[in-house]
């Protein structure tokens, strides 16, 4: 069964590219088998497109800002990147051995647009686009045969394969969703909000008033706070977590403890590295069907607009 978003007649095609290619059905088998969800593989492509940003230094936080040259170097980071966190053995012609076989891996920022070099004709690709737009991602398996491909017209002569046979594609995952780049997708008015406060913390106290209920990446905290100790600005005792409790904010981390806060309160449960910022106000009588929490001995839900700000209890111990 193909992990997500594969149609019956994909699904179809699929089943028989395995049983003509049992090199490709050990290679897919194993893919699913270390990353069944493919939260690990969305992870790495969140990284490595957070990692080319470089917001902590750069404060850029929007892929058209990146130059050519890093844009073309996003495929090698990739690939790197996907071999450190799978420890993939180095291939002997390709990139990676996985499963007994060569696989090569081929990365396009546009859906279709995977350069194939002709050394890899014959063998094994693992075929992966990311969209950091509409927070998408998809990665498949193809054997590349010449017949799939449109004829090479750069210098290199690299291919590319034909529309009419990307349903040749095995998919892993297809269409999946990338962790979300928040900076990038708020209103412009909450974005310019956030930017038009010159210190780090205040643009952190900030995006948490301004982006609640979504999960927030570590690397939105370290493109805000721009130093080295990013993490720093969002804890408490002088960080974003103590600054907002008077206004009524709870921020909610990766620890067990955060995540079963923001589970009670239906709220996004934050992954590992991710915040969930909520305000959140005392339950009444007539509210107590609502999702709430008890903190501080007193039960919380979601604040509604028409509630009162009140200082937020405090969160459960750090605990894993």
């Amino acid at each position: 069964m193909l992990p997500i978003d594969v149609s019956a007649a994909a699904n179809m095609q699929s089943q028989l590219l395995l049983q003509k290619d049992p090199a490709l059905e050990a290679v897919y088998a194993h893919l699913c088998e270390i990353d069944p969800t493919g939260q690990r593989f969305a992870t790495v492509l969140r990284d490595t497109i957070d990692q080319l940003l470089n917001g902590e230094v750069t404060g850029r936080y929007d892929w058209k800002t990146l130059f050519k040259t890093e844009k073309t170097h996003a495929g090698t980071v990739v690939e790197i990147n996907l071999q450190r966190e799978f420890k993939f053995n180095d291939g002997t012609d390709m990139d990676y051995e996985i499963a007994g076989s060569d696989v090569d891996c081929k990365y396009s920022q546009q859906f279709g647009g995977w350069m194939i070099p002709p050394e890899a004709v014959g063998h094994l690709c693992l075929l992966v686009w990311a969209d950091d737009y509409t927070s998408r991602w998809s990665a498949g398996l193809l054997r590349i045969l010449p017949e799939w491909l449109n004829k090479g017209n750069n210098r290199d002569l690299k291919l590319t394969v034909k529309a009419e046979h990307r349903n040749k594609i095995l998919w892993l995952w297809h269409g999946a969703e990338l962790p979300e780049n928040v900076l990038l997708h708020m209103d412009e008015t909450d974005r310019k909000a956030v930017f038009a406060h010159s210190s780090g913390q205040a643009r952190l106290n900030e995006l948490f008033r301004r982006a609640q209920q979504r999960r927030i990446g570590r690397n939105v905290v370290r493109t805000l706070a721009q130093q080295k100790d990013y993490m720093k600005r969002v804890r408490g005792n002088g960080g974003s977590r103590s600054s907002l409790q008077q206004e009524g904010i709870l921020i909610m981390g990766d620890y067990d403890s955060h995540k079963r806060v923001a589970a009670q309160l239906h709220l996004p449960v934050p992954m590992e590295g991710e915040f969930v910022s909520v305000r959140v106000a005392e339950a009444s009588l007539e509210e107590a069907s609502l999702p709430s929490v008890v903190l501080d001995g007193r039960r919380w839900i979601v604040a509604k607009p028409a509630h009162a700000p009140q200082k937020a209890p405090s969160l459960p111990s750090h605990t894993k």
